[in-house]
């Protein structure tokens, strides 16, 4: 993380007002809360790309629908960068998400970690507003285990973790090694295409098989 990206996760997390010895839930945005993967296939078909469901990977998936040429990284990073100007306040939510993080809510504090960029934080403050979810947001970069373990002692409480991406439960485990931590992808193509994190605890792609695990962890701790 930058220098910047530091100073920017720092105020942030600066500005949470958080209840010491209330468990805490952090959830990721992107294929648990928001249909990220189809909102950027549409942007992706929009703008005469394809993308190719081969890997659990953008490079080399996304190709031109002219002749079916693979981009290069440089024209990945493009599209990615303007894919979330132009649809992160309109991307569809997960069904049950909303339903979900509020049964949570009786019982733990929420605070969504997304690595969305800066620039579009406040777009994703009104999308998760007006989809019933306006939980605090803190816009992260890369790995995520120093904003959960920043979180984790703030609280001195037990943690609570939701994201897609195997490598941040390996950063979250290494950062709060009593964390629990449940690997959830939204969408099904990606779904199928990456086993569950070796450093999760457990994997759920719906919240309707999510709710209940984390709900019985609560349970377990007694919250």
């Amino acid at each position: 993380m930058s220098d910047m990206g530091e100073d920017l996760l720092e105020a942030q997390l600066a500005g949470l007002a958080l209840t010491p010895g209330r468990p805490i839930v952090v959830s990721d945005a992107d294929e648990v809360l928001f249909a990220f993967m189809a909102g950027f296939e549409s942007y992706l078909q929009s703008q005469s790309f394809r993308f190719h469901w081969d890997s659990y990977a953008l490079l080399g998936n996304i190709r031109r629908a002219a002749d079916g040429v693979a981009v290069d990284r440089p024209e990945v990073q493009r599209l990615l960068a303007e894919f979330f100007v132009a649809r992160t306040e309109h991307l569809a939510p997960i069904p049950g998400a909303a339903e979900g993080l509020a049964a949570l809510a009786r019982r733990a504090q929420v605070v969504i970690l997304s690595n969305v960029p800066h620039g579009q934080r406040e777009a994703r403050v009104k999308a998760l507003t007006s989809n019933g979810m306006a939980y605090p947001l803190i816009a992260n970069q890369g790995s995520k285990g120093r904003a959960v373990r920043a979180l984790a002692e703030r609280v001195n409480a037990p943690v609570l973790f939701i994201d897609d991406i195997p490598n941040q439960h390996t950063s979250v485990r290494e950062a709060v090694a009593d964390a629990f931590c449940l690997h959830f992808v939204g969408e099904p193509r990606l779904a199928r295409l990456l086993p569950p994190a070796d450093a999760s605890d457990h994997r759920a792609d719906t919240w309707a098989e999510a709710l209940p695990v984390l709900e019985a962890r609560l349970d377990a701790l007694g919250y």
